[in-house]
């Protein structure tokens, strides 16, 4: 009788052959017969079990690899003009792969949206893609969408895309602009393939009005990343049918300061938070530290029409002009917000801190509280800086001074994990009555805002505690490690102004602060912030836990904020279900889609934050757009193939200085070390390298800002006059930093 083999030798066998991979296959493979395909039958199970293995249709595959055969859709082109695909069935554990299509003679045009069966080869060792696939039929198309302003011509009209990355124009037929007007923002949809002159054909789809209209700006990325922003009746009736809570089941803490600090332009109020000494003896200068938390679980329960809009949305997105909330404002502004003096349901954990800031216990209630002041961060830093306000001063020796006592031991604690310390201003744009930017300001980071972010980041782990040791299901708050390729990235950045990241062991967050503290105070400061800050992994939401690297913390998950995300909200739920509070918890189609949801409400974060740095891009081209022909300062902040990207020291917008705009010269591009180096007179351009550009042009529809090179370095260079308007470049974007491209040399 053949023996077994082993389960290495199985999973070698079907990575090798995924097209003889059934348990018919791999038995002949090895030569099992009779009664041994019991055991090789009871092996595959084990194999599929712990998650190795995924049967599809009678075979056995690796769950993250592709079968050689698999339907796809496309995607649009990258910088390069090379098309991609991504599957449309992906059961893996690992990221999304990508497929390089590969055209040959007689094969259709393949543009974003089409939906087609290909034949697909792997591809080790390549960053920017896994596969490469062959067109064996198209199957189907899902009509493209854009934004664009429409133009009327003879033949009907034109739409010039607004979406960075669309550097073309569609043509519109007569009886398809749906009595558009010139000029006016327009939604559409591709309805044919290409025609004169080689533009694709579409039709107005909706008319959006005037684009340059004050606060259009927002409308404009809320359309184009299709962000729900009207609530369905249904869900606006149960909103407003909503009724206070009442203290039923809930324990009375209305005695607690639990104050709420805020922007000072908040609308609502979604965490609380006071501090006690700790009057035990075995505890000496502790703090007995309260968060407490609104309860949005009693208003929005599993399966009613309100839960369904929230899991749908996934999360508040915000605008400079307005806010695309998650729940109707009767919910959010109202019955969910702890407003100042108004009694409301929450859900608190009260923590016991020693004097250091470890967290020595912890337990959560369900009760009602009535904060007694809701400050902002400016006027809570006031008043312990001693000039409070009216209102602030009878709260600085009872409520504010043992509330940043506590935050000073908090703040030893933090010192000890060593999360990542970057020094990031945080931009804010500032606009007038009519909608105009009037100003765009850098925020100032107060102990107020640190105060608040370590309470809600303590708060956050002793709920994924709780619920880990209650054996209760939940979403944690995922930040995996760096990928090696981007921190050789981060080295190599670091190593051009002379600084080192040391290499050959387990990377921690320690060892990246190492690196910004000896970068702090230096010109590099900002660049290697930025290139720190790009070389993390994009957080998400997950119901395994992978531990936060960004924080440092084994176990987080998200509970300070379920007025605005719905991963809080569920997480709320899951802490009733665990304590037995009620019926409002966890329902079983709650548990049942988990991973579903962890993916959804991942993808809805991305989403707005997409949403909310396109608009911020137009606010500042706008902004710029009555200063073309003024001198800025600015530092380089991305190497292109085809430019360089700078930002720019007053707003820090980003612009493109186009290639062609740099000289008379050959310009050869190294990825691996992002630097463009002219072939005649040797001039190096890098990253963090400081200039001085003129601002050539604007285009607020996109966000683009395009930029001539002045000064390099304190050094004058003779750069080519502009001939003409670049409409495209500032649509384009770049490679990822990281990917490992060949040098291109590019003729000037």
């Amino acid at each position: 009788m053949a023996q077994i083999p082993s389960q290495a030798d199985i999973l070698e066998w079907i990575r090798a052959h995924p097209e003889k991979s059934s348990k018919r296959d791999i038995a002949k493979a090895f030569g099992i017969k009779g009664a041994a395909r019991i055991d090789l039958k009871q092996m595959l199970k084990e194999l599929e079990a712990e998650g190795h293995l995924m049967q599809r249709r009678r075979r056995f595959n690796d769950p993250n690899s592709l079968p050689p055969v698999s339907v796809l859709q496309m995607l649009g082109p990258d910088s390069q003009g090379d098309m991609f695909a991504v599957p449309l069935e992906w059961e893996g554990t690992g990221h999304l792969p990508k497929i390089l299509m590969r055209s040959r003679q007689g094969d259709p045009a393949l543009g974003q949206g089409d939906r087609l069966l290909a034949r697909l080869t792997p591809v080790p060792d390549e960053d920017s893609h896994q596969y490469t696939g062959q067109l064996i039929r198209a199957i189907g198309t899902n009509p493209k969408r854009l934004l664009g302003i429409f133009r009327l011509t003879a033949e009907g009209g034109r739409i010039v895309a607004i979406d960075k990355g669309e550097g073309k124009e569609w043509l519109v037929a007569a009886d398809a602009a749906g009595e558009a007007k010139d000029g006016e923002l327009v939604e559409a949809e591709q309805s044919g393939p290409k025609g004169r002159l080689g533009l694709p054909r579409a039709r107005v789809v909706e008319r959006l009005g005037d684009p340059s209209a004050p606060k259009a700006v927002s409308l404009i990325a809320i359309h184009q990343h299709g962000i729900p922003d009207a609530f369905p009746d249904a869900v606006m009736a149960q909103a407003d049918a909503a009724k206070p809570a009442t203290s039923k089941g809930r324990v009375d803490l209305t005695d607690l300061p639990l104050i709420t600090i805020d922007p000072a332009d908040a609308r609502d109020h979604d965490d609380a938070c006071c501090a006690l000494l700790d009057e035990d003896p075995k505890n000496p200068g502790g703090f007995l530290l309260w968060v407490a938390i609104a309860d949005v679980a009693h208003y929005v329960t599993a399966g009613s029409a309100l839960d369904a809009e929230a899991r749908k949305r996934g999360n508040s997105t915000y605008f400079p002009d307005r806010v695309v909330p998650m729940l109707p404002d009767r919910l959010s502004g109202d019955l969910c917000s702890l407003h100042e003096g108004v009694t409301r349901p929450c859900i608190a954990v009260e923590m016991k801190l020693s004097s250091t800031g470890e967290k020595l216990s912890h337990r959560f209630v369900r009760g009602l509280m009535r904060s007694p002041a809701s400050l902002s961060y400016e006027e809570a830093q006031a008043a312990v800086d001693g000039d409070p306000s009216e209102r602030a001063a009878p709260l600085v020796d009872t409520v504010l001074s043992p509330l940043f006592g506590a935050y000073a031991a908090l703040k030893q604690a933090r010192e000890a994990r060593q999360p990542l310390e970057l020094d990031l201003p945080e931009r804010k744009i500032i606009l007038s009555d009519s909608g105009k930017v009037a100003s765009v300001n850098f925020s100032e980071r107060l102990d107020a805002h640190r105060l608040i972010e370590e309470c809600m980041v303590l708060a956050n782990v002793a709920a994924a505690e709780t619920l880990i040791a209650k054996q209760q299901p939940l979403l944690f708050r995922v930040h995996e490690e760096p990928s090696p390729e981007k921190l050789d990235s981060l080295r190599e950045t670091a190593k051009s102004v002379g600084l080192v990241l040391a290499k050959g062991q387990v990377l921690q967050t320690r060892h990246l602060n190492q690196l910004l503290k000896v970068a702090a105070g230096k010109d590099e400061s900002e660049l290697i912030n930025l290139s720190t800050l790009r070389s993390m992994t994009q957080a998400y939401y997950s119901s395994q836990n992978m531990s936060h690297f960004g924080l440092a913390l084994q176990n987080y998950a998200h509970f300070t904020s379920p007025i605005r995300r719905y991963a809080d909200l569920l997480l709320h739920r899951a802490l009733v279900s665990a304590h037995g509070w009620a019926t409002d918890g966890l329902s079983p189609q709650d548990i049942e889609m988990l991973d579903e949801t962890a993916k959804h409400i991942s993808e809805t974060e991305r989403r707005s934050m997409l949403a909310e740095r396109d608009t911020t891009d137009r606010y500042l081209a706008s902004f710029m757009s009555e200063r073309v022909g003024n001198e800025f300062s600015g530092r380089i902040s991305g190497v292109a193939r085809f430019g360089i990207f700078v930002k720019l020291d007053e707003t820090a917008a980003d612009g493109l200085v186009p290639i062609r705009s740099l000289g008379r010269e050959y310009f050869e591009h190294d990825a691996d070390s992002q630097t463009l180096r002219g072939t005649d007179s040797g001039t190096v351009i890098s990253l963090g390298q400081r200039v001085v550009v003129r601002l050539a042009e604007t285009t607020p529809t996109t966000g683009g800002i395009l930029l001539d090179l002045l000064e390099l370095e304190d050094s004058k260079l003779q750069t080519r006059p502009r001939q003409r308007k670049i409409a495209s470049a500032s649509n384009r974007r770049g490679p990822k930093k990281g990917k490992s491209r060949k040098v291109t040399r590019k003729r000037q």
